[in-house]
């Protein structure tokens, strides 16, 4: 799988295992909150705060979709770190996934 930061062509994919279609939504911000604009099918809008948060404190907070009020807090993985790493070394927000 592939990550490609959206408008920016002079950046290279950053290559990361297939499960990471599935991890990506744990970290995007929903169009419409926090700046976030509208999305194309396989795109993710990434709110620079909440990722740096995540990097420095190693982990993210996972909310149950059935109970707003069940939170669990989930370390992050090596896989995952690198991803957040790339996206602030380069000050990208928006990516897009491919297979």
């Amino acid at each position: 799988m592939r990550v490609h930061a959206v408008g920016r062509p002079e950046l290279p994919p950053l290559e990361m295992p297939a499960r990471f279609k599935h991890d990506i939504a744990y970290f995007m911000t929903p169009s419409g909150e926090r700046g976030a604009p509208a999305l194309a099918s396989d795109e993710y809008w990434i709110d620079a705060a909440e990722a740096r948060r995540w990097l420095d404190d190693g982990v993210l907070m996972l909310i149950s979709p059935l109970d707003s009020a069940s939170k669990a807090e989930v370390e992050i993985s090596e896989e995952q770190e690198r991803w957040l790493e790339w996206l602030l070394e380069h000050d990208i927000q928006h990516v897009r996934v491919e297979a």
